[in-house]
This record gives C-alpha cells, sequence and structure tokens, in this order.
C-alpha cells in the first residue's frame, strides 16, 4: 500500500512540473487581429528611439494597455519588430508600421492582420 501512494505521488509531481512546462511554453506568445497602418516619420519614439539615426528600423506605435512596450512582434508582409512608439490614433487594437518613405505608407495602406506578440 505505501509502496503505491508513493507511486502515485512520484506520478503526480512529474505531472505536474510537466504541465508547467507546456503552460509556460504556451503562454511565451499571444495572437491577436489588428488593424494596421503605417508612417514614415523620423524623430524620437515614445520610448527614446530615434528614428533619423535608424530610418531602417523595424518599429511600430501601439496602444499599450494592448501590446505592452517593449515587446518583439511578428507582422506578415512587414517581418518583426519592436513596439517602440505610441500614437495618438493608436487606441486598441490598432498598430502603426513604421517605414522609410510616404510611398511605402501609402502602399501599406491600412489592413487587418493576425499578429503575434511575443511575451517579454
Amino acid at each position: 500500500m505505501k509502496k503505491a501512494i508513493l507511486s502515485l505521488a512520484a506520478v503526480m509531481f512529474l505531472l505536474s512540473g510537466f504541465s508547467n512546462n507546456v503552460a509556460s511554453a504556451r503562454s511565451s506568445y499571444i495572437k491577436l487581429s489588428v488593424q494596421a497602418t503605417a508612417y514614415c516619420e523620423l524623430g524620437l519614439t515614445a520610448t527614446g528611439f530615434d528614428l533619423s539615426k535608424n530610418p531602417d528600423a523595424k518599429v511600430i506605435a501601439v496602444d499599450p494597455r494592448v501590446i505592452p512596450l517593449g515587446s518583439r512582434v511578428y507582422i506578415p508582409g512587414y517581418g518583426t519588430a519592436v513596439a517602440r512608439d505610441t500614437g495618438g490614433r493608436v487606441k486598441g487594437h490598432i498598430i502603426d508600421l513604421h517605414v522609410r518613405s510616404y510611398a511605402q505608407a501609402i502602399k501599406w495602406g491600412r489592413k487587418r492582420v493576425n499578429i503575434i506578440v511575443y511575451r517579454n
């Protein structure tokens, strides 16, 4: 009887550790559906990142209540960017992608995309 209880306790202990590892692996990112627009302004972002010195940087503006500043975000058609900016019209599930030129911003337009936000 003692052996059965010890075996059961050992199995429960192993399974509890396994389920925690699986849960943490699943929670390393979240998927969101957002409206994505583009902008081409240079200067300092809300986090102090200088787009004038890094015009080709993959930066997005976000609502920090939805996507924390500093998060890595994968956007289909754009790539992996860092949430380093906010904007007056960036509220809720809207993001604004930094691009190098006005022509690129117009070409991107406004579209719904499914993004992946990686947790820090």
